[in-house]
């Protein structure tokens, strides 16, 4: 133990009770205005010098401490009682918080729990022997209703946004289980008894592919993956005062976009049950009293978009390369949600160069063999649709390459993801290119709308 010196005539009740928990030895001087609080400052048994074991008494005031006795019994209950005190005081604090966010008469929020079961869908033949059982999932969401205060909530018939975690076992050993966290919109159809839910998050898994431990695996390349959520539901929010019942089905995708390979991802559909919580039981929204629409029609603009990131290509350990994806195209406003796209793009992508040139030299006598100097750039023309929520974008697109002198993926390839306007001017997005259910790349951009 340390020994340490306390000068005065009172150490304090809170340095007597930091006493308590430390635990360390003190050497203290004068009289303690609290010592009935601390059994350290008492009935002390040093040791002698010598080592002999001898009691030493208190000298000139002081009190020689090596090794303090046990509390006693009513110095224990005296410390209780004082903690007990400090943590009412940290519940009471705790209590008002939550009675200040969740008991609000027109509390926004909302929370979800879900019961999900059911399978594997697999695209690509090396799946097939993954698929060993019924996959499990917990769906856990926290959102917050829209209440018409803004004019996108009424457009959109008063949606529900916020966050969820879901956790997924696939009952496959190679599979293992997932992990996942996001963000969501709940849009709500048939006199808000259907719901749509779209997500996007990302996910951690317990099973990533590895050579030795786990070569099976060929759907998940990396630990860390992005993760996709479609879901119908017929929903009741107010089955039972604030409790609510939903039952339905819902799609999930897993990929890392071919940031690591392998990455044939895993898509899975599962029934949907659940309950919700409302926190208020008569939450009220604004109703849409507009007379006279707006209209929305723009005319054409044009728009210049860089996207990048890095990828591998589908040969294991073949290295990660950037690639540099440009593309221009004209949009054309239509109403409040809708916004149609046609485009042209050129695709720079690194890791096709270095996959030409394996090919090339693994595959000399194949019945198409490929050159070393074969062009690994590839244009592609295309057509998209916008969804216009807020500053927020839900973006799909599909395309076809026009020049593609390496031909090893199919000619069609498609897009989705997610924008957002800065400004009128500037976007940003995260979207996700593949060629069907085969991920290529993950792509983050940024844009210039004229």
């Amino acid at each position: 133990m340390v020994s340490t010196t306390e000068q005065g005539t009172g150490c304090g009740r809170n340095s007597c009770i930091a006493l308590l928990l430390d635990g360390e030895s003190r050497e203290h001087q004068g009289d303690c205005c609290c010592d009935f609080l601390n059994p350290f400052h008492k009935r002390q048994i040093p040791t002698s010098p010598d080592g002999s074991g001898t009691e030493v008494e208190r000298t000139a005031g002081k009190w020689f401490r090596k090794r303090p006795e046990p509390f006693a019994p009513k110095d224990i209950l005296l410390y209780l009682c004082v903690l007990n005190f400090r943590m009412r005081k940290i519940y009471f604090l705790f209590l008002g918080f939550s009675l200040t966010v969740f008991a609000q008469k027109d509390n926004p929020f909302s929370v979800e729990a879900s019961y999900l079961r059911g399978n594997v869908l697999p695209h690509t033949e090396d799946m097939y022997h993954l698929v060993n059982g019924h996959p499990q999932a917990f769906l856990l969401t926290v959102v917050k209703r829209t209440d018409g205060s803004s004019e996108w909530h009424r457009a959109y018939n008063y949606p529900d946004y916020g966050g969820y975690f879901l956790y997924q076992d696939f009952k496959s050993q190679p599979l293992g289980e997932n992990y996942s966290a996001g963000a969501l919109y709940n849009f709500y159809f048939w006199k808000r008894r259907l719901q749509l839910q779209l997500a996007q998050g990302i996910a951690v898994t317990t099973s990533p592919y590895d050579k030795v431990e786990n070569s099976k695996n060929k759907a998940f390349g990396s630990r860390i993956m992005a993760n996709t959520n479609i879901g119908l539901a017929y929903d009741n929010q107010h089955l039972f005062k604030n409790v609510g019942f939903h039952a339905g089905i819902l799609f999930t995708h897993y990929s890392n976009g071919r940031v690591k390979s392998p990455n044939s991802g895993i898509n899975t559909y599962v029934l949907n049950l659940g309950v919700n919580y409302n926190f208020s039981e008569d939450f009220k929204r604004q109703p849409d009293t507009t007379s006279v629409k707006k209209s929305y029609k723009e005319p054409i603009h044009y728009n210049f978009v860089f996207r990048t990131g890095i990828n591998e290509s589908p040969i294991v350990n073949s290295g990660q390369y950037p690639f540099y994806h440009v593309g221009f195209y004209a949009d054309k406003r239509l109403n409040r949600k809708t916004a149609l796209q046609f485009g042209a793009e050129l695709f720079l992508t690194k890791s096709i160069e270095e996959y030409i040139k394996y090919f090339a030299i693994a595959y000399p006598e194949n019945e198409n063999p490929i050159d070393t100097d074969t062009d690994y750039k590839r244009v592609g023309i295309f057509i998209g649709h916008e969804l216009i929520i807020n500053r927020i974008s839900l973006e799909a697109q599909v395309g076809y390459y026009v020049y593609q002198p390496f031909k090893k993926d199919i000619p069609i390839y498609d897009r989705v993801g997610v924008k957002y306007h800065f400004t009128k001017n500037i976007f940003g997005g995260f979207t996700i290119k593949t060629h069907m259910f085969l991920a290529e790349a993950l792509e983050f951009g940024i844009g210039y709308r004229i």
